[in-house]
């Protein structure tokens, strides 16, 4: 049994957990029913006696990832409004002084959560990191943007971000009961997690309440318009039968038919991606994201980084080799070169670039791979490897302690199949390798020299903000005339604008 803990809520008792001490299913917020449904979180009730935090609580009501995401990261644990729990791994709550990791989930903001076992903190807590994991509100739940169809509603389309905000004031009033510091919060991420930390950066609600960030595979090009998401509001409403400002009807949905109406407009964006009724979530394409153009986001993540938002703040920001293969390779099949020329050309098009030269680039770099292997290439750089660059160039404007990286092993196992993909670093900065959901990506024999490497710089940049540990070559900050790179693979090593005649390509489309 773990130490008993008082925090402002009341006392929990944990338990032990590969040799640390953990909490699980701690409310950091009320559950969001009632007149706090779409509305911004606000603080739990407290208890009497001693609460039992040894296993954890409700995920966030959601819908299933595709392919092999869901098959593999589906959370076991039953979703429910009582959603806004936390974890907290410590080796010691007794002590002080520690520096603390706030864990967001990755799933397209409209799945995952804060329990899967890839996510356990113990690891970080071994060497001497408080983590810390939380659920928020996803989907329609979290990013349903009401406020010009329900004007009490205002703040209803950034909710599951002010639920990550409430999660970092709860650490600040709480962490100092498990030993850690709440003026040493690194905040990290992947995929919609690297997101929501590039969003955490942008928003000034958000400002003060961590030192350092991780965007990992999602730096800060994310997010909608609120005009866009108004309007994707709007065909939620006609699907569930709802008119504006009808508050009863509101009140009266089921979580059951929102869901419904959320995945037939999520699969209906997938299937057409098409700009006159999507807008600019048709290049994503995500139909629920963090709303910019309010009053909780003022600007687009990137543009407001770019001003200077988190200037206070050291990042460690990067992607993986290949990270959109995985997503293709069940699919491809429908791929065929006049498939991929057409998405090409749009892509470079709308930029009023030459696509059929940024294709036959990519083409000669890759000699013999198959259309589905240069679309996702392709799209590889336009979602994550640009993006993070990019990020990093309006970042180092402010503030020099920023470090880029790129994660290029891929599990030999899979022969290649899916290449360095999406996700497949989160394991290793865990170093939780040892269960069924990460022998899935990472294969049974990870190299562990990979994952002393990938796990002590996670480490290493929580605690003093700066990556470097002896286990790696130098590694530079970043400097916009070289962008230095680290290369995590069987032997790490630093590059030079890795890529460089690829990326330029994208100068002037992102």
């Amino acid at each position: 049994m773990a130490a008993e803990v008082t925090i402002t809520s009341g006392r929990l008792g944990g338990a032990d957990d590969q040799g640390v001490h953990a909490y699980k299913g701690i409310p950091y917020a009320a559950p969001p029913v009632g007149d706090l449904r779409f509305r911004p979180p606000v603080a739990p009730a407290g208890w009497d006696g001693v609460r039992d935090a040894s296993a954890f609580g409700p995920v966030a009501l959601q819908q299933a990832m595709p392919g092999i995401f869901g098959e593999l990261g589906t959370p076991p644990n039953p979703s429910g409004d009582d959603c806004l729990r936390l974890n907290v791994w410590t080796p010691d709550p007794t002590a002080g002084g520690m520096p603390v990791l706030v864990w967001i989930h990755g799933g397209a903001f409209y799945a995952g959560s804060g329990v899967d076992d890839v996510y356990n903190g113990a690891a970080f807590a071994r060497d001497g990191v408080v983590c810390v994991t939380i659920n928020y509100r996803l989907g329609v739940q979290g990013y349903w943007n009401l406020a010009g169809h329900f004007g009490e509603l205002a703040a209803s389309g950034n909710v599951g971000m002010l639920d990550q905000i409430a999660a970092l004031q709860w650490v600040q009033n709480n962490i100092g009961a498990f030993g850690g510091d709440p003026g040493k919060v690194t905040i990290a991420g992947e995929s919609a997690g690297g997101m929501s930390c590039s969003t955490l950066m942008a928003m000034p609600a958000a400002k003060g309440l961590f030192r350092a960030a991780i965007p990992q595979s999602g730096a800060a090009h994310n997010g909608l318009s609120a005009d866009t998401t108004s309007l994707i509001g709007s065909y939620v409403l006609d699907a569930v039968g709802i008119a504006p400002g009808d508050t009863a009807a509101l009140a009266a949905v089921s979580n059951d038919d929102l869901l419904a109406a959320q995945i037939a407009i999520t699969d209906d964006l997938a299937a057409t991606r098409d700009p006159e009724k999507y807008r600019e979530a048709a290049a994503v394409p995500m139909a629920f994201q963090p709303v910019y153009f309010t009053e909780e986001l003022p600007q687009r993540p990137i543009d407001a980084i770019a001003a200077g938002s988190a200037k206070d703040v050291s990042v460690m920001v990067g992607s993986t080799k290949e990270e959109a293969l995985i997503f293709v390779v069940d699919l491809k099949e429908m791929f065929n070169e006049e498939l991929v020329q057409a998405t090409v050309g749009a892509v470079f098009g709308m930029a009023g670039k030459d696509g059929d030269a940024a294709l036959q680039l990519y083409s000669e770099n890759r000699p013999g791979a198959a259309p589905h292997e240069l679309a996702a290439a392709i799209e590889t750089d336009r979602m994550f490897t640009v993006p993070a660059i990019r990020m990093a160039d309006a970042q180092a404007a402010h503030n020099s302690d920023l470090w880029t990286y790129r994660f290029d092993w891929d599990n030999p196992e899979r022969d290649g199949e899916w290449g360095a993909h999406h996700f497949i670093e989160v394991p290793f900065a865990f170093d939780q390798t040892d269960n069924d959901m990460s022998r899935g990506f990472v294969g049974n024999n990870p190299p562990a020299n990979l994952i002393a490497a990938t796990h002590d710089a996670w480490v290493r940049f929580a605690t003093d903000g700066n990556p470097n540990h002896s286990g790696l070559p130098d590694w530079p900050r970043w400097e916009r005339s070289t962008r230095p790179t680290m290369l995590f693979d069987d032997e790490c090593r630093v590059v030079n604008n890795p890529a460089a005649t690829e990326i330029s390509l994208w100068d002037g489309v992102i």
